[in-house]
């Protein structure tokens, strides 16, 4: 493996157009990982990730242990999931995930005694020694199939099931593995105290994913608002050939596509992926969580998840079991403030507003924003006035204006032919809009309502 890069003394990194939101992560920044108590039941999806959904294999009044398979992936685009606490099931029920997808469940409640909890469960999931040598003894395809037996997907919110990532492809060979620890999203900060607290299972998954997919280069992107971590994580790649790269801090970095371009300089093409330039991308929790499936043949059970905003009393860092409601971590941040407005599933930027506090925590849940009334008054909408702010913003050079435009008029010709499905609903249009319309909302709207034939076409 040869080394990819240095971290760079000027001229940081960066990519076309984005803004600079305020970032707020001081609320949680130096919040440390904590442990949430065991849940008295929890609620697991049967899918979690793109693709196929899982098939239950479990049935009612059913005992399971922490980490047992309790959804089976028969489809190649899949992963299994497991039980996230020991307990009883019970009869699977629907379950609403904030994006307004309405899925099977299986509700588990929980057992007296549990295996792990508390500190323990922590160092069993995040501590101790993480090898950066002697990898090669684990073949590519057993560290696919330990991938795909741990249920890892993209823990960064897209979900694409990792073993599919991770698989050799010889028509389309691989040469860098990429590391995502941008974290660009205001507010969060989960993969931070990942990157600051566990760096040794970020950089030795990140190794392993080079070794399974055949990449000779390691590169760990970090914005340079995060010092410590850059730190951190170079200290523990000391000895190896992994190199961490410093990114000019700019919303959306953490996007696969300009961490891509800013970190390697690599532009992937419209509609491609980071394969076809020869690049495996990965974030660095599910780095982590491939360490954890590999070498101490863990599957994905729990996540740290931000919880955070003005509207909380004591923004947190938690580690969460799969399933636990988005309420149960509210109370363990202290609950709502009086001046709570609205809570977000994720960050203010690409996130979800909810309505319920009974959504369950899932594989891509990276965090819990709560607003305030101040944080959430806006300006009335008004007109278009033409001054293409929203251009000059858009990191993936399209005309936003006129896709919202022709989302909110049915046009799918349109949108089509400036396409749409490029948008990354990143929301920089609609932060910079003076006329505070809110097109990504409407690019989102547009997307999901263009009839199935016009999206083949």
């Amino acid at each position: 493996m040869a080394m990819a890069t240095t971290t760079p003394t000027s001229g940081k990194r960066t990519f076309r157009h984005g803004i600079h939101p305020p970032e707020r992560k001081g609320l949680a920044a130096d919040a440390v990982i904590e442990v949430l108590p065991t849940p008295a039941r929890v609620k697991i999806p049967l899918l979690q990730h793109i693709g196929a959904p899982c098939s239950a294999r479990t049935k009612p009044r059913q005992e399971v242990a922490l980490g047992e398979t309790i959804g089976q992936a028969d489809a190649f685009v899949s992963a299994p999931v497991h039980a996230s606490i020991t307990g009883t099931t019970a009869m699977p029920s629907a379950v609403t995930i904030p994006n307004g997808r309405h899925m099977q469940a299986i509700p588990i409640k929980a057992a007296d005694a549990q295996e792990l909890a508390g500190k323990a469960l922590l160092k069993d999931i995040l501590g101790g020694d993480w090898p950066t040598s002697g990898l090669s003894q684990h073949s590519p395809e057993a560290i696919v199939e330990a991938v795909r037996a741990a249920g890892l997907v993209g823990l960064g919110g897209a979900g694409f099931p990792t073993h599919v990532k991770l698989r050799r492809n010889d028509d389309k060979p691989i040469d860098t593995v990429l590391v995502n620890g941008c974290e660009c999203e205001p507010y969060l900060t989960a993969d931070y105290r990942m990157m600051v607290e566990a760096p040794g299972p970020v950089v030795s998954g990140a190794m392993l994913a080079a070794h399974a997919c055949g990449a000779r280069n390691v590169v760990i992107a970090v914005e340079d608002n995060k010092p410590l971590a850059i730190d951190t994580l170079g200290k523990a790649a000391k000895g190896t050939d992994v190199g961490i790269v410093e990114l000019r801090t700019k919303y959306p970095q953490g996007g696969e596509k300009q961490t891509v371009q800013a970190a390697l300089g690599r532009t992937i093409p419209g509609g491609g992926l980071p394969l076809d330039v020869g690049v495996v991308v990965v974030n660095v929790g599910t780095a982590a969580s491939i360490a954890r499936a590999v070498l101490r043949g863990k599957p994905l059970t729990h996540r740290v998840v931000t919880v955070t905003g003005h509207g909380i009393v004591k923004p947190r860092n938690v580690l969460a079991p799969i399933g636990v409601t988005y309420g149960e971590l509210i109370d363990f941040a202290g609950g709502l403030k009086d001046g709570a407005a609205r809570i977000i599933a994720g960050g203010p930027m690409m996130g979800f507003t909810i309505g319920s506090r009974d959504y369950p925590v899932t594989k891509g849940t990276s965090g819990i924003t709560v607003l305030t009334e101040d944080d959430v008054a806006k300006a009335r909408e008004t007109h278009c006035v033409r001054c293409g702010r929203c251009v000059d913003a858009c990191p993936m050079n399209l005309v936003p204006s006129r896709l919202a435009l022709a989302s909110r008029n049915k046009q799918w010709d349109i949108a089509k032919r400036y396409h749409a499905f490029s948008c990354v609903e990143c929301g920089c249009c609609a932060y910079v809009c003076p006329a505070s319309i809110p097109l990504v909302q409407l690019i989102r709207l547009g997307k999901a309502q263009m009839p199935r034939e016009e999206k083949k076409a």
